[in-house]
């Protein structure tokens, strides 16, 4: 596993840290170890990765692999996760308020009492997802 000093201590000013992301070669470079508000994720490898209650408001994450991912209570408002992998990830309680899911793969992830007020799910795939207490702004589903 490769998790270097500089994700974990960036990590930890979010709240969130890695404990079992495998990282590949490509998931080493500069811009997948840099984490929080407005970051620049795109197409990282963050299998398996603890975020829980991470702060990553506005963050890229354009494919990137969150597959097996911790993200309960994971703020991701205004985050761009467009054809990004969640397969079986844990969203529950994360605030997801306008961020975009188009063609995001969420089979068998737990949404649970996620807030998806303004969220973009154009033709992602929620197959087995759990969506039990959806918040928006107007009611709960």
């Amino acid at each position: 596993m490769l998790v270097t000093a500089l994700a974990t201590a960036a990590l930890a000013t979010t709240g969130a840290t890695i404990t079992t992301a495998a990282a590949t070669p490509a998931a080493a470079a500069d811009h997948c170890t840099t984490f929080g508000p407005n970051a620049d994720l795109h197409a990282c490898n963050l299998r398996g990765a603890d975020l829980v209650g991470a702060k990553l408001t506005g963050a890229n994450l354009f494919m990137a692999d969150l597959t097996d991912a911790n993200l309960t209570g994971a703020d991701l408002a205004d985050a761009n996760l467009t054809i990004a992998h969640l397969t079986n990830a844990d969203l529950t309680h994360a605030n997801l308020e306008r961020t975009e899911l188009a063609r995001a793969n969420l089979k068998n992830a737990n949404l649970t009492e996620a807030n998806v007020h303004g969220t973009g799910f154009a033709a992602a795939n929620l197959t087995g997802a759990k969506t039990t207490g959806w918040k928006t702004n107007f009611f709960t589903v």
